[in-house]
């Protein structure tokens, strides 16, 4: 609903929160790199909020709306008649409001309800209104407030240990809902959410390790060392014959991968919460291209010529224990309980526990002869930390790669006139900015990537120099490198030496690419890294 008043700005309106005076706070965040200062805008605003409307607040200034994809287009957002109101009026309220009636509207006639929906609003608004609405929407609202920094502002408002809200994000994987619980039910509230089967849990990340013999060092002899497969990371959980499978960034694929859930369904439990990884194989049980198990992922259907196997390497949860707090030790030994019979033991993710450094050797060694990526030694006293990329767990890869957001690309010459070849390439702010450019290349690209970028690129763009396309940051690639190098040439003061393409990364956000910090790590020789874990 939107109001035909107009009402004077004050940051609230009978008693709401004025759309207006969330986009103060994102241009009070955008304007500062503080963490603090930017937790502490939003906070001001959560302060303000009624109840009702700090799901809403919470999830724009993270940089999402609460009703999930509306499949509106850039197209359509930029179709706005009329001049920008003069003064703000719009509740947080009302555009909730009219978000979620947007979502709602489907079948014969949609179109045009929607467009009729997204007009009245967008009249509405301020110019300044507008422009937050237009990118909100559009999914550009890059105004550093990540996730992070929104719990920050959580706890602060909440007056709550910033580690319950964390803990209690992880384990719900709604910011929105992890708000309200922390602003209506306080730390008590918090505490008391727990795992529950069929909610998916935010994954724990992998560190990069800068070799096997500094991660063993690091980590001492209590480990255990298991393949990294060059695979997509999946969460299962099972409650009866209720299977449902997750991908790590918790988009549920069940449907498109019965192969998978028939697995788990033949397990000897009743509920469990299974991680792992899975991928294609050929004849000979080596990986087949990556592309060909993104291929699955892409898809909610299932694609009976390529068939996913699964490897899983950790137990959350087995027929009504939770095992998250529990040492990884004691999760490897319920995981092997549950997979002890010949017929479940090749689910297992590959590797040894306790191994000298001979056999730690020989596992990498086998991962790279049998064409995976390289391992994971991790630390078996350690519990299991959702969500959180820390050194209990950490990679170990021959090959230099960095996950990175595809910022630019440049017209072709020559052989490749006509294409979108060099690409420019961005590492992720951490403090919520745009994407820190830290060179470009157009080696390892094929024919058919040529033609894909050529042709995918331009749906992402937001300006169109004559020289080729400025790209929205949503694409990462993975980017072989040999190196790093100091150079005034970028705003980061580092740049890449000898990059090529590896591959398009549709399984991760732009939110999810390495760091700025982490390629600027790599001056002093440490090792860096995408992770699909």
């Amino acid at each position: 609903m939107v109001p035909a008043g107009r009402a004077g700005y004050c940051g609230c309106h009978d008693g709401a929160v004025l759309l207006a005076a969330v986009v103060d706070a994102s241009a009070a965040v955008a304007a500062t790199r503080s963490r603090t200062t930017k937790a502490r805008a939003i906070a001001d605003v959560l302060r303000a909020a009624d109840p009702a409307e700090v799901e809403a607040v919470t999830a724009w200034l993270a940089g999402d709306v609460r009703q999930g994809r509306l499949g509106v287009g850039w197209r359509t957002l930029s179709r706005t008649a009329g001049e920008p109101a003069s003064a703000p009026s719009l509740t947080v309220g009302d555009v909730d409001a009219t978000l979620g009636e947007l979502a709602g509207t489907s079948g014969a006639g949609s179109a045009g309800r929607r467009d009729a929906l997204l007009t009245g609003l967008l009249s509405a608004t301020t110019a300044d209104e507008r422009q937050f609405l237009v990118r909100l929407l559009g999914g550009e609202l890059r105004q550093g407030a990540l996730e992070g920094v929104v719990l920050d502002a959580v706890a602060l408002t909440a007056d709550v240990p910033a580690p319950s809200v964390r803990r209690a994000f992880m384990l719900s994987g709604r910011l929105p809902e992890t708000a309200a619980t922390a602003l209506t039910g306080g730390v008590a509230a918090l505490d008391a959410v727990g795992l529950r089967v069929g909610r998916p849990v935010r994954p724990m990340l992998a560190s990069p390790g800068s070799s096997l013999d500094a991660a063993l060092t690091d980590l001492g002899s209590d480990v255990t060392v298991e393949f990294k497969l060059d695979g997509a990371r999946i969460q299962v959980h099972r409650d009866g014959d209720v299977v449902r499978v997750w991908t790590r960034t918790l988009r549920e694929i069940t449907d498109g991968v019965p192969e998978l859930v028939d697995r788990v369904r033949a397990l000897p439990c009743h509920t469990a919460v299974l991680d792992g990884e899975t991928l294609a194989l050929d004849d000979d049980g080596r990986p087949r291209a990556f592309q060909d198990t993104m291929s699955r992922f892409g898809s909610s259907t299932s694609d009976e010529g390529v068939l996913l196997s699964p490897f899983f390497f950790d137990l959350l949860h087995l027929d009504g224990r939770d095992l998250l707090d529990e040492p990884l030790d004691a999760r490897l030994d319920a995981l092997a309980g549950l997979l002890a019979d010949e017929a479940h033991a090749a689910l297992r993710m590959p590797g040894v526990r306790r191994p000298d450094t001979a056999q730690a050797a020989a596992v990498l060694e086998e991962a790279l002869e049998g064409g995976h990526e390289g391992v994971v030694v991790k630390a078996l006293a350690a519990p299991y930390a959702a969500g959180r990329r820390g050194k209990a767990w950490q990679k170990v890869k021959p090959v230099l790669t960095l996950d990175l957001v595809v910022i630019g690309a440049e017209w072709g010459y020559g052989r490749r006139a006509g294409k979108l070849s060099n690409i420019h390439l961005g590492a992720r702010d951490p403090d919520g900015g745009e994407p820190v450019m830290v060179g470009k290349t157009f080696k390892g690209m094929t024919d058919e990537l040529l033609d894909w970028q050529t042709q995918t690129f331009p749906d992402h763009a937001r300006e169109r120099p004559d020289w080729g396309v400025l790209l929205r940051p949503e694409l990462v690639v993975e980017i072989a490198l040999d190196g790093v190098q100091r150079s005034p040439r970028y705003a980061g003061g580092v740049a890449l030496r000898f990059a090529r393409v590896l591959r398009y990364r549709p399984d991760k956000t732009a939110a999810e690419a390495d760091t700025i910090d982490a390629v600027r790590a790599l001056l002093s020789g440490g090792e860096g890294g995408g992770d699909r874990d």
